[in-house]
């Protein structure tokens, strides 16, 4: 099928990618040629990922979807590392790639990043659940309050005959004036015609001036109707359906529906596929298995007699047993790393006696010259993702590259497959009790043979071994104390609501989150100007560093890791609205610990300990969880005001960073703090908690376009030639997404929005608006951008750009 088609296009460009990615061994000097390498192994994982999660959310085979999402995560995580590495190298969270776009021959919409559609699929029925359970105890304490219910007024019966009296007499007083008028008019004109005397027309003057009124409206039409063509041609204008949806959308949608109930029914035949066909090989070849694994053992104990003169030593069951010996390998082959192994002990035994004082003094000077040279050249950090790639990319070409599948029509499960996994897999179990027989034989034959006996002194270090696991495993159990062990999470959680703690997320989706693409960040850059960043690009790092580490466990563990986030920005650029998204997307539980909202709760240390104690306990029995802190600054302010003394906003200040360092790479908690006065609080513990900061721009030119649009559509306004979007992204400047967003609302009411057929809207309605509002004058916004200046990706950034040559020139003088 068509996605089949797409997944052996995909798995083409990720080989050649890889083959590429294998060829970077050698350190480069030249930064800009190494963001460049780096921006374009970024953009072409980044189509790959797209490719590969739209393929993974249709294909309705369930083994092919296996290796597939194993190839998405690991295609997700390289993407994250490369996003790190371009940190690390530009010393900025923003990279601009407009020129590499160009070359590629993309638009900037392919650069951006999508939510795999499985972060929510895959947990749907758990999230629901968990919803009906918070509104319900919400609706239980009566913390949530209902929909405000206009109260109506009951009127007596008299007086409502009245109104409507009124009403009709007023109406039939208006027809009456309007046919009074008319009358006046006839006789008006009956009288003026008998004063003036009658003129009589020529027809034929008549006729023309007819014909003349008539061509010329009819041309007017003409006009406008061409007018309105070339435009919609130019692209200037929409085409008259645009919003309309198309009848193949209502139909595809249709068809992605059926193939996520095929998806789903597909998988739980394959699931009972699992157990029925494992249950048939134990039964067939069972035995088969067992006796030839007996004969392949036995077979070693006599080579290995035969060869060293004593039987061979058993592998563990903490090794692996047997399998160590026999993985993949003959008996023959076995044999001979035998006799090999014990040649290579005797040669590595000569050679340690006669080189290992020689060895000290060469270290030493060899690892300072490349100490050197690297921190010079830039080298290409190990990834932990391309192996898994690699493996997953193997494994396509082994099986499913040139494999017939004509007999497989309806896509289900391949059963030959099953059959191979579940070998080896009672081939393990199998083994593991030949191992105990066969250890038993081998003790037997040592007796009876070499009348060997188990020394005493192996048995007792064996024995202090386990002994001494044993111990660390209780000390480890001891260091983590829980407060709470007599308590369920269950009731954790509903205390937690009840406390106002744990809240519910708004549905808002990050796609709601409207900005348009920054087409000229690389040529200010070349200029060295440091552009704004653009909303697009804030949104993808919401992305890269919130939803797809929470959404994905295998991507959390592994790629580089966020504990923390800052969104830092003016009030009514959506910080508030993205850490909804961030919830929304992944399906994450939402607690606000603001210092507005604890206050007063959980009094004194105690309280706090047991306060946070049980917000991360519920936090990691039910990841993915966010933590948002909302005015974070207060938290971590300079000087307290005195009238927020009473609230003791600074209660979380020490235990914050505590936290992190308990936050392990298998809990997917997130941190999020928003603020939009970052001056108040103390830099160096701010930036000490917060390992990600985001800058949060109020929106370009742009960015204000594509909102006017999009904001007046949704909130029921149309879009006409008399509403000029353009001068009103222009005359905004300054002014944020929630101040766009006040103003829509506040001048389209329902009874505005009737009068649109006749009366289309203009720019001044809302220019009138939004003029009572304060915008974000440059003063704030460089406000921000020296603040973020002196954070410490800032100063170095800084340092970078001017500072670079100064640094080497002092360490050269201390050296000296």
């Amino acid at each position: 099928g068509m996605y089949d088609k797409l997944w052996h296009q995909t798995q083409e460009a990720l080989g050649a990618l890889l083959d590429k990615e294998s060829q970077m061994i050698e350190p480069q000097r030249n930064q800009v040629f190494v963001f460049q390498t780096l921006a374009t192994f970024y953009i072409k994982y980044v189509q790959i990922f797209r490719n590969l999660e739209n393929v993974y959310d249709q294909i309705i085979h369930p083994q092919k979807r296996i290796l597939i999402r194993k190839i998405l995560d690991g295609v997700m995580g390289r993407v994250l590392e490369l996003k790190n590495e371009m940190v690390e190298l530009e010393l900025t969270e923003f990279h601009y790639f407009d020129d590499i776009l160009q070359d590629l021959k993309l638009t900037p919409q392919q650069l951006d990043i999508p939510i795999p559609k499985y972060f929510l699929k895959e947990k749907l029925e758990v999230i629901k659940e968990r919803e009906k359970i918070l509104a319900q105890i919400l609706a239980d304490s009566g913390i949530e309050t209902s929909e405000v219910k206009y109260s109506e007024k009951s009127i007596p019966f008299d007086e409502a005959v009245k109104l409507i009296q009124i009403a009709e007499r007023a109406r039939q007083g208006r027809l009456r004036a309007l046919f009074m008028k008319q009358i006046f008019l006839q006789e008006y004109r009956a009288k003026q015609s008998k004063i003036l005397g009658k003129k009589v027309m020529d027809p034929w003057a008549a006729a023309l001036r007819i014909q003349k009124a008539w061509r010329g409206f009819c041309q007017c039409k003409n006009t406008e109707k061409l007018r309105e063509e070339e435009m919609i041609f130019l692209g200037m204008t929409p085409p008259p359906l645009f919003n309309e949806v198309s009848a193949t959308v209502i139909q595809a949608e249709k068809v992605d529906r059926l193939r996520n109930e095929v998806q789903i029914k597909h998988e739980e035949d394959y699931r009972e596929a699992l157990v029925t066909i494992k249950n048939d090989l134990k039964l067939m070849e069972g035995l088969d298995i067992k006796e030839n694994l007996q004969d392949q053992i036995r077979h070693w104990f006599i080579e290995c007699r035969n060869l060293t003169g004593t039987f061979p030593d058993y592998p563990d069951v903490e090794e692996g047993g047997s399998a160590i010996i026999f993985s993949n390998k003959t008996t023959q082959q076995v044999i001979e790393d035998i006799i090999a192994n014990q040649e290579e002990e005797k040669k590595n035994e000569k050679k340690k006696k006669e080189k290992q004082p020689k060895k000290a003094k060469t270290q030493k000077k060899g690892t300072k010259e490349k100490n050197k040279e690297e921190d010079e050249a830039w080298k290409m950090s190990p990834s932990v993702f391309l192996p898994a790639m690699k493996e997953g990319n193997n494994t396509y070409k082994d099986i499913w590259m040139n494999k017939d599948e004509s007999w497989n029509f309806s896509q289900d499960y391949d059963p030959e497959l099953i059959k191979e996994e579940k070998r080896k897999e009672l081939e393990s179990e199998i083994r593991v009790q030949v191992d105990e027989l066969m250890r038993q034989e081998l003790k037997n034959l040592k007796l009876a043979v070499d009348r060997e006996r188990e020394h005493p002194e192996k048995a007792r270090k064996k024995k202090e071994k386990k002994g001494k696991k044993g111990k660390k495993k209780e000390k480890k159990a001891k260091k983590d104390k829980d407060l709470t062990a007599d308590r369920t999470i269950e009731s954790l959680y509903k205390e937690l609501v009840e406390e106002g703690l744990l809240i519910r997320a708004l549905k808002v989706n990050l796609s709601d989150y409207i900005g348009e693409y920054s087409y000229l960040g690389t040529t200010l850059r070349q200029v060295s100007i440091e552009p704004m960043p653009s909303l697009l690009d804030v949104r993808q790092l919401i992305t890269l560093y919130g939803i797809w580490p929470l959404g994905s466990a295998a991507v959390h563990e592994k790629a580089p890791l966020v504990k923390s986030l800052l969104l830092v920005g003016p009030s009514g650029v959506g910080k508030k609205m993205l850490v909804h998204a961030i919830c929304t997307e992944t399906g994450a539980n939402l607690f606000n610990l603001s210092s507005s909202n604890i206050a007063g709760k959980y009094p004194g240390k105690n309280g706090l300990q047991m306060m946070l104690h049980a917000v991360f306990k519920v936090a990691r029995q039910l990841q993915p969880s966010v933590v948002w802190i909302e005015d974070t600054e207060k938290t971590f302010y300079k000087r307290v005001p005195s009238a927020e003394k009473m609230n003791e906003p600074k209660r979380l200040k020490k235990h914050l960073p505590k936290i992190l360092k308990l936050l392990k790479p298998e809990d997917r908690i997130l941190i999020v703090g928003t603020t939009r006065r970052p001056f108040d609080a103390e830099l160096q513990s701010f930036c000490k908690v917060y390992q990600k900061i985001i800058l949060v721009p109020r929106p370009d030119y742009a960015s204000r376009y594509v909102l006017w649009k999009q904001i007046i559509e949704r909130n029921g306004g149309v879009l006409t030639s008399a509403l000029n979007v353009s001068c009103l992204a222009k005359v905004t400047d300054g002014f944020t997404q929630g101040h766009i967003v006040q103003a829509v609302k506040g001048v389209l009411t329902d009874q505005r929005i009737r009068r649109q057929t006749y009366k289309p809207l203009t720019a001044v309605e809302f220019i009138m608006a939004i003029t009572s509002m304060n915008p974000v004058y440059k003063e704030e916004e460089e406000s921000f951008k020296n603040w973020y200046a002196e954070t410490p990706l800032g100063k170095k950034r800084a340092l970078a750009i001017t500072g670079g040559s100064t640094e080497k020139a002092k360490d050269s003088r201390e050296k000296k």
